[in-house]
């Protein structure tokens, strides 16, 4: 069984987003993890039980995070397209600042083990949105606020490659989603 969040297991965590930005998840090895960290590899076992369960903790770490800085961003703010435009950019922004989320944007889509973890998340992301999209006129809500995912995701991922905004694309989603 893991053990609860203590300096050793966020020294690993923290190791992991430095390797995954690095090397991607793929490359996220148990021996990399631990090198990164200065610390034995039994060390590694004693807070989490496998790579699976520790690639699981990263991702959510990662979401918990950017859920957070979201959060906050929006707090106060009645539902509707201004709550709304100012998540998506707080979260464009977010993705743009942190480090490792190429790994956890792009891989973790293909990484089996964190299908149910991304799905979950998405699920959570379009419960967030619906209410502002329930404002702006939409008859179904979630379905658009799970293609509104899809598309910031998609737009994220834009941005990292190239490595900054993308104003025609983020004009081109709040455009959209006001159904201009």
């Amino acid at each position: 069984m893991a053990r609860p969040a203590e300096p050793g297991r966020t020294a690993l965590l923290d190791a992991g987003v430095h390797v995954a930005d690095d090397r991607g998840l793929r490359g996220l090895s148990i021996n990399a993890v631990v090198a990164a960290a200065g610390m034995a590899k039994g060390s590694f076992y004693h807070h989490f039980p496998d790579r699976r369960s520790y690639v699981i903790a990263l991702h959510r770490r990662y979401h918990d995070e950017l859920a957070d800085v979201i959060g906050t961003a929006i707090a106060g703010l009645p539902p509707g397209r201004e709550r709304l435009t100012t998540g998506i950019t707080t979260y464009l922004d977010a993705c743009l600042r942190t480090r490792g989320t190429k790994a956890f944007l792009a891989q973790s889509r293909t990484d089996t083990d964190l299908l149910d973890e991304v799905h979950a998340r998405n699920l959570r992301f379009t419960e967030v949105v619906h209410p502002d999209l329930s404002v702006l006129g939409w008859p179904d809500p979630a379905a658009v606020g799970q293609l509104l995912v899809a598309m910031v995701a998609e737009i994220a991922l834009a941005e990292l490659y190239e490595e900054g905004v993308r104003e025609d694309l983020r004009t081109s989603v709040f455009r959209l989603i006001q159904r201009d």
